[in-house]
């Protein structure tokens, strides 16, 4: 049986694209066959983060009854597939949603659900990963975000952290899981190793396997499917960080 998960949070700019594709790509990296969907209709981008601008069919395609949705999966060469919007996020009706989600059905483990703050096709996710950067403003919204899901009967997974340095005037780990009363099941550097992965069309997760940010990746994967991900020796630095944040 396939699972759908939305990746959503509470506004923009948060890291929602980043945190689906490197999940992804790190649940790919577990054995696991995945798929993510680019689910924001108005500002799709997977594609540009992919170098799959221009494909022949797109989501949008599938949605507005033009394609077949299984036309529009497409393999990356990290291994993971993805199923790109039309870049020009042309105005498609979504009520065609449930008829994908039967023709998805079975052909992946995983549908990890690129979604915006807004909502969007989150309501046909099983589960959600709420995703926030470290700040009064964006855990406020992911509170929003929590409530608007589980309304909808969406199980809240947990929260990930995105962007994290670290410093004296981010939220801590323990006060956003106070406020969201959601565990924090991921924790993700902020890296200029994502700029640099994103400017070669690669995820993170796959073009820097030494980066802490794929490390943050890899670990909620882990955490998501109950495998046992051990961190390296070498990763030490990674381990003091989550430490700082009150993690570990």
């Amino acid at each position: 049986m396939t699972k759908f998960i939305a990746v959503t949070g509470g506004k923009g700019g948060v890291g929602k694209t980043t945190t689906a594709l490197n999940l992804g790509t790190a649940l790919n990296g577990f054995g696991r066959d995945v798929i993510v969907l680019d689910g924001n209709l108005n500002n799709p981008d997977i594609g540009l983060h992919l170098g799959h601008s221009n494909v022949e069919v797109t989501f949008h395609d599938a949605l507005s009854g033009d394609a077949d949705i299984r036309d529009a999966i497409y393999r990356h060469t990290s291994g993971v597939r993805v199923i790109p919007g039309d870049i020009r996020g042309r105005k498609v009706k979504v009520k065609g949603m449930d008829k994908i989600c039967k023709r998805l059905e079975g052909i992946s483990e995983v549908v990890v659900m690129d979604c915006p703050a807004d909502m969007g096709l989150s309501k046909y996710a099983e589960e959600a990963l709420v995703v926030a950067v470290p700040e009064t403003t964006s855990v406020t919204a992911a509170m929003r975000t929590i409530k608007k899901l589980e309304d909808k009967n969406i199980t809240v997974l947990g929260v990930v952290l995105n962007r994290v340095n670290g410093d004296e005037h981010e939220m801590s780990v323990d006060n956003v899981e106070a406020l969201l009363e959601k565990p924090v099941i991921g924790v993700i550097p902020e890296s200029d190793d994502v700029r640099e992965s994103q400017s070669i069309k690669y995820p993170v997760a796959y073009s820097h396997a030494d980066s802490e940010a794929t490390t943050g990746f890899k670990s909620l994967a882990a955490h998501l499917i109950g495998e046992r991900y051990n961190i390296k020796s070498e990763k030490g630095i990674y381990n003091s960080f989550l430490r700082k944040m009150g993690y570990k």
